[in-house]
């Protein structure tokens, strides 16, 4: 068999990479789907949608590659994670709209939470803070405002997912109704010491067992794909986060190594090995992968609003025709002129987990110009990523001697550069900046023997270009503290 298919299904796009066992791209389809939103702080998608287009995408990127069934030895699939789907186990028709990991129609449900006393014990069973971000609470909403569905779902006839459960059961006919650890440990519902779903945290958040996943390993074949505009039969052999997806793309496989990757928000993880490591600056614990041999841990830190800042630039201010085009835009001034970007626009996450913050733009003068909001933009997402380097530096005692970096924004030199100058060590850009589709790639292939093992996957691991530091550290320190003077001046305006 000559190739892997991997199926990366994000918060704005559907995409599908086939990769050959050098670990390249062969072919990659993509498409975009509707972002839907009801309120302020509501943010939706079409479950059906994302199915159509993820199997869409799919079937262009086999044809672009000239590839049969009988050439693929296994379909990998990672996914936006934390947003929720709710469907019937019947008609396999979804309830209601998919709940995105935006959305934050449940931070007052979340105080509640926290003000019941719930918090520490929450954190210690599942690695994560109390915030709207994660899905159980999402869960918890749709059973309740539904007609009906609490009842469903009690007696069985419902089922709960995030969007790789949802696709492998779509692409299996419905035969699986499967997820894995990396998903699993994103939901408050699941026993990151275990591995296992928490009875106790079920009962808080009033979730019935019924509804709930398998959780299987990622480099397991956990059905075969049986649905209209696919090749029948093929293996569904790994399923993973998009950032622990990553993290293993980047063969970041031995503790201490850490990746962070630009796409609509930016996730920094860091391999802390086969213990859970608590945060004591408000990252998160969270599962990185469990295979057969075990599990791994990460730290992980969290910005909502990356690549989704720009495109707000794009769609909602209309400063710029195409994403591509605020590098060039940012590059045309020396400098932001004073002008700060909190991109809060659905909060802010770590370390901050406040999701009353809104976005705010300050230091804006006569002078200022759209260039000057286009560089804000870009400093934004480095300040943002530097925050969390910090952090997991302080939690892991750990100093890390390189970033490396994924997602579609490090094809930005400037925010790379930025990014370097920020954080103070080199920031390493691979020649395959496709690592979230590449993990789940390799994760599915090691199930079906189509690579040996890490090493081999390591070995195919290689550099394109390295960012080196080119300011000193106290200018660094600096600009640093003036971005925290523009964060305090977001944080806590909707109210609670």
């Amino acid at each position: 068999m000559k190739a892997i298919l991997a199926l990366d299904q994000g918060t704005t796009s559907s995409r599908a990479i086939v990769f050959d066992r050098a670990g390249m791209p062969i072919s990659i389809a993509q498409q975009e789907f509707r972002q839907i939103f009801p309120r302020p702080g509501w943010v939706e998608h079409d479950p059906e949608e994302i199915f159509a287009t993820q199997r869409d995408v799919a079937a262009r990127a086999l044809a672009q590659a000239g590839l049969s069934a009988a050439d693929v030895a296994a379909i990998g699939i990672t996914n936006q994670r934390e947003t929720t789907v709710l469907w019937d186990r019947a008609s396999g028709r979804p309830l209601a709209n998919a709940i995105v990991w935006q959305d934050r129609r449940t931070a007052s449900r979340c105080d509640a939470l926290r003000q019941a006393g719930h918090d520490e014990g929450i954190r210690s069973r599942t690695g994560l803070v109390i915030d709207a971000y994660f899905s159980g609470t999402k869960l918890a909403w749709l059973l309740e405002e539904i007609p009906g569905a609490r009842a469903r779902a009690e007696r069985g006839e419902l089922a709960f997912g995030t969007i790789d459960s949802w696709l492998t059961w779509r692409l299996t006919g419905g035969e699986a109704h499967v997820t894995d650890a990396s998903n699993a440990s994103r939901t408050l519902l699941f026993n990151i010491h275990d591995l296992a779903w928490d009875e106790e945290l079920l009962a808080i958040l009033g979730i019935p067992r019924a509804l709930l996943p398998r959780v299987a390993c990622a480099g397991e074949v956990v059905g075969t794909t049986r649905c209209e505009g696919l090749p029948a039969g093929l293996p569904i052999a790994g399923l993973a986060g998009d950032q622990q997806a990553a993290l293993f793309g980047q063969a970041c496989h031995r503790p201490g190594l850490a990746k962070n990757t630009y796409g609509t928000g930016c996730f920094l993880l860091m391999n802390t090995g086969e213990r859970p490591s608590p945060s004591r600056n408000r990252l998160l614990t969270t599962v990185a992968w469990r295979r057969a041999q075990g599990a791994h841990y990460a730290l992980e830190g969290s910005v909502f609003a990356g690549g989704a800042a720009v495109q707000w630039l794009r769609d909602g201010l209309g400063i710029i025709e195409r994403s591509e085009d605020v590098g060039p835009l940012a590059a045309s001034v020396p400098d932001s002129g004073g002008v700060h970007f909190v991109p809060a626009l659905a909060g802010l996450g770590a370390p901050y987990w406040d999701p009353h913050a809104r976005g705010t733009i300050v230091g804006l003068t006569r002078g200022a110009t759209r260039a000057h909001l286009a560089r804000a933009t870009l400093e934004a997402i480095a300040f943002q990523s530097a925050e969390l380097l910090a952090a997991m530096a302080a939690d892991s005692g750990v100093a890390l001697a390189e970033l490396r970096v994924d997602g579609g924004a490090t094809a930005n030199d400037l925010l790379m550069q930025i990014q370097a100058d920020l954080v103070g060590v080199p920031v390493v850009r691979p020649r395959v900046t496709e690592t979230t589709a590449l993990g789940a790639a390799y994760l599915a292939g090691l199930a079906v023997g189509f690579w040996s093992g890490e090493e081999e996957i390591a070995g195919l691991w290689a550099r394109d270009r390295v960012f080196e530091p080119r300011i000193d550290r106290d200018l660094a320190g600096s600009r640093l503290a003036e971005w925290r003077r523009a964060v305090e001046r977001s944080r806590g305006w909707a109210g609670s």
